[in-house]
């Protein structure tokens, strides 16, 4: 077998996840090509990773008439399709493309139909991380064990893949000896449960007043929702970014800072496997608990409030308690250890 597609058609930090079923099928048939098919807004993260040979764009695919998205699939030459995330859409075309290796989890119904090796896998109740799960999908290609994380870490790797711009470089560049730029992203557009603006506007200030450089990104839609918060900041940030990088500028800026602290979230993921600090802040309730989301890298790190289970806050995420019982201070004392601990940029 000469060419995988790997089929990941949701978001950034789940695509980072599925990065070492790309790595770990490099290991398995050396000079293989990966073909790595997902949504448009991940393909930045695609083509930063030194597994990926090429990106198939989901969104584009869906929009050609049917059988143009048949004959665009067969194009690709895939000897085998893994679908780490179950798309209807895809699991057909792959099927009607005569792909001859055809891999999905048993419990869903269109694989049953359309894949012809089927995995035994439940996420919600694992306690496996999510790389993980999705390496248990390489099965029926030979991986028979499962691999500790810290195999799985040096298969989480992006490289940036553009420079940054003179501006955003002179703004990293323009600390002083002894500061650390740091990255805060405080939003996760939903996707994780969130530490709160006013615990994030404490770290900022305990940050500025131990002399670091604190620098916030997000969306534009974010940056428009923060907006009295970072004007209320504003005189201890060092730079708001919100809206105003692309995914490959992020990836470069990121990669120019000292690390980055978030809920957990895309950039959390983008940061570790950059090889910055990643501090990722989580609560402790099953299935978003760090033993299955944590961040994966050389430099990665999280907190999570040392309660058995949050179930106080299912009804109320956006009120979680158990998140937010993670003190500001405690973070800021975890990334100072970051001035003593292996430079992320070595």
């Amino acid at each position: 077998m000469r060419t995988f597609l790997v089929s990941r058609t949701d978001a950034i930090g789940d695509v980072v996840l599925t990065l070492p079923v790309c790595g770990q099928l490099k290991r398995l048939f050396p000079g293989c090509r990966i073909v790595l098919l997902g949504r448009t807004y991940t393909q930045a993260v695609a083509e930063a990773c030194p597994w990926v040979d090429a990106f198939l764009n989901f969104d584009a695919l869906a929009q050609l008439p049917a059988a143009e998205q048949v004959a665009l699939m067969r194009r690709q030459q895939a000897d085998a399709a893994i679908h780490v995330f179950p798309n209807k859409q895809v699991a057909r075309l792959a099927q009607q493309a005569g792909i001859p290796i055809r891999i999905g989890t048993r419990n869903r119904w269109i694989h049953w139909l359309t894949c012809n090796r089927l995995v035994a896998l439940s996420r919600r109740e694992s306690p496996l991380h999510e790389a993980q799960l999705n390496l248990k999908l390489l099965q029926p290609l030979g991986l028979l064990t499962e691999l500790p994380l810290a195999e799985i870490v040096p298969l989480v790797r992006l490289r940036p893949q553009i420079a940054l711009p003179p501006e955003l470089h002179q703004l990293l560049q323009a600390r002083q000896p002894g500061q650390l730029n740091v990255i805060l992203h405080p939003r996760s557009r939903g996707s994780a449960r969130e530490w709160g603006l006013s615990h994030f506007g404490a770290l900022a200030r305990l940050l500025h007043q131990a002399g670091h450089r604190i620098f916030i990104t997000g969306t534009a839609a974010e940056g428009e929702e923060l907006r009295p918060w970072l004007t209320e900041h504003a005189t201890i940030l060092a730079a708001d970014l919100t809206g105003k990088l692309s995914l490959p500028q992020l990836l470069a800026f990121i990669a120019g800072a000292d690390g980055l602290v978030a809920n957990s979230t895309g950039p959390l993921h983008l940061a570790a496997a950059l090889g910055r600090h990643a501090l990722g802040l989580y609560p402790p309730m099953k299935p978003t608990h760090p033993g299955r989301w944590a961040p994966l890298g050389p430099h990665a790190d999280y907190l999570v409030f040392d309660r058995p289970e949050c179930s106080d806050c299912r009804s109320q995420p956006a009120c979680c308690s158990c998140i937010k019982a993670i003190a500001p201070i405690t973070v800021r004392n975890r990334i100072l250890r970051w001035q003593s601990l292996p430079s992320a940029q070595s």
